[in-house]
């Protein structure tokens, strides 16, 4: 995402390379450009505008250090605009009601539904709620269908009335349900339009005043760019939303729609999507989106990924097994489920700081894997279990049987037995260190205590 306006930017600070000191002369003509990318970008007038005309305020109201180049000045401001141009601090869902009522609200393709089933998933796997879908979309053919389909991959029950055209009614018994079931969270899916239109804003209207929701979500697919601005901004009008919800923002490279809503809306953006995987669903950071789009990368949130498919109890089991270099092909299984269960593999590189643009050209495939995973279900359960007993004729037969060559499956062999020593002799560092605290803590006279690490 931002592809463009990132690489937009970078060359515009370049005009203030080898400046020894920041002008109203050059800061006129690196801003100058810096609107154009923003412009490039979909960004609203009034706002590129608005931001670089309060960028050249701020620098040249500053004395710069001798020790801050004027381009890393230039970046920094540039940077911690950005930020406050998408809403400066993250702004969270308010779920204290019992049960909490989120409605859903946007333009038909938007990415409603789908979204609803990320937020139930997200609700339920990380704030340990039990969401219930409502399908109120009684209009397009196979809504109900779709949202059962999108549920039943998150494990979350769906109420629904297919033969009552009263999106009330459905509403209001949708919620006895959940307070008899013991749902804490009710998500409710409402119909979209081709175009904003009385019918569909009044049936809205009068959906929000009936159940009075403690969130109401407008969804707007990011692609559209200032479309989704207006959009966004006529909804408003009538519904008074409080958050915003950008989708398939790993498609759109311009991002004009993430840079603008919030300032023509004045409504925070809550959520972003950047997927089509359930778990391609997150919290909106505007200084993590200001860091990617600088190419800073995203490193907190790639963290947080990860932590969201950790397994305490299986990284204990996992690691007895390393330390008994009896790591087998199941468990390396086990770690590229993990890793596909966090996104988009080129978005998670793009996180790295520097990486982002090293990779920017390079076609990245989600089904890297799919070749690993491949061999791997072409071994036996004995063969994953003992990866020693994979000779040559085995070899052979498990590369015929997953349609890969023998030197592929030579080469995954050599660089599996390479990561298993590599594991266990990080895991025998880390088990020594520890040790050698623990003395230190009981013997802390004691002189010359090495740590591991400096022992050659």
């Amino acid at each position: 995402m931002f592809e463009n306006l990132s690489d937009r930017l970078e060359r515009s600070f370049k005009i203030l390379k080898g400046e020894g000191k920041i002008t109203e002369i050059n800061v006129a003509a690196t801003l100058k450009d810096v609107r154009r990318a923003l412009l490039d970008a979909d960004v609203n007038y009034n706002v590129a505008k608005s931001f670089t005309d309060t960028v050249k305020k701020k620098a040249m109201g500053m004395n710069v250090l001798t020790a801050v180049k004027p381009g890393q000045l230039m970046v920094k401001l540039v940077h911690d605009e950005l930020a406050e141009l998408m809403g400066g601090e993250t702004v969270g869902l308010n779920l204290k009601s019992k049960p909490a009522i989120i409605l859903m609200s946007g333009l038909q393709g938007s990415g409603k539904t789908t979204f609803s089933g990320k937020l139930a998933n997200m609700l339920k796997k990380k704030q340990r709620k039990n969401p219930l879908l409502v399908a109120c979309d009684v209009y397009r053919p196979a809504a109900i269908e779709q949202l059962k389909v999108v549920a039943a991959q998150v494990e979350v029950p769906v109420y629904s009335e297919p033969d009552n055209k009263n999106v009330v009614e459905i509403a209001h018994h949708a919620l006895q349900e959940a307070k008899s079931k013991g749902h804490d969270v009710v998500i409710i899916d409402t119909a979209g339009r081709l175009a904003v239109d009385e019918d569909m804003m009044r049936e809205i209207e009068t959906l929000k005043n009936a159940v009075q929701p403690d969130e109401t979500l407008f969804v707007v697919d990011s692609m559209t760019g200032q479309d989704a601005v207006n959009t966004a901004k006529t909804f408003n009008e009538r519904l008074d939303f409080d958050g915003v919800v950008l989708t398939k923002l790993d498609g759109d490279t311009r991002g004009g729609a993430a840079l603008s809503i919030r300032t023509v809306v004045t409504k925070p953006i809550k959520f972003i999507g950047t997927g089509e995987k359930m778990e391609a669903i997150d919290a909106f950071h505007p200084s993590r989106m200001a860091d990617r789009i600088l190419g800073m990368g995203d490193v907190v949130s790639l963290v947080e990924r990860a932590q969201e498919q950790f397994d305490e109890e299986e990284a204990r089991r996992l690691q007895k097994k390393i330390q008994k270099n009896k790591f087998d092909f199941n468990d390396f299984m086990n770690q590229i489920q993990q890793i596909k269960k966090m996104g988009n593999l080129k978005e998670l590189a793009s996180m790295i700081p520097g990486v982002g643009k090293a990779i920017k050209d390079i076609d990245i495939d989600d089904d890297a894997f799919k070749g690993i995973e491949a061999i791997i279900q072409s071994m036996t359960p004995k063969e994953r279990t003992n990866p020693e007993i994979l000779n040559q004729s085995r070899r052979m037969r498990i590369a015929k049987g997953s349609g890969t060559s023998i030197q592929e499956v030579n080469r995954l062999l050599k660089q599996f037995d390479q990561t298993r020593k590599m594991m266990k002799m990080v895991t025998n560092t880390s088990k020594m260190n520890m040790m050698m605290g623990a003395m230190r803590g009981k013997m802390p006279n004691m002189p010359g205590m090495p740590n591991i690490n400096d022992v050659k």
